[in-house]
């Protein structure tokens, strides 16, 4: 480049220098203002590698939180049929498997069980989807 070098600093770091509403003009000041205080610290810079890894954290976690949505409102049309899963993702994945294996009948509510067959269904997919690369993301060295 032309001779700078790149600096990261957290933004909780520069906000109590920030005199005035956020615009960009405030806050180029109050960069300008914290990166001169000695003892200002800076973050480090990540590698590609390490960028990856923690984008595959995130998705990770937005599919971990959409399982789990997935899983507490079947749980929810479940009991509105007077039919009770045990909390905990293995009990729900049992069920799954029982369901879309056609063995889960219930005569309670014959229509219910389209809705929920259906929520199965695409929980039974991202338990599949999810076997092969999530469950490995333990196995990556940073």
């Amino acid at each position: 480049g032309l001779g700078h070098r790149v600096k990261l600093m957290p933004p909780a770091y520069v906000k109590p220098y920030v005199k005035r509403g956020k615009t960009d003009a405030g806050d180029a000041e109050a960069i300008a203002e914290a990166v001169t205080r000695p003892t200002m610290r800076f973050v480090a810079i990540k590698s590609p590698g390490q960028q990856s890894i923690l984008a595959l954290h995130r998705t990770r976690d937005l599919l971990v939180g959409q399982r789990t949505q997935l899983v507490n409102m079947i749980r929810a049309q479940l009991a509105e049929f007077g039919v009770v899963l045990p909390k905990g993702i293995q009990h729900a994945l049992k069920l799954v498997d029982r369901l879309l294996d056609g063995a889960a009948q219930t005569r309670r509510a014959p229509l219910g069980r389209r809705p929920v067959g259906k929520q199965a269904q695409q929980a039974g997919r991202r338990r599949h989807g999810q076997q092969g690369g999530a469950d490995r993301l333990g196995h990556h060295d940073p």
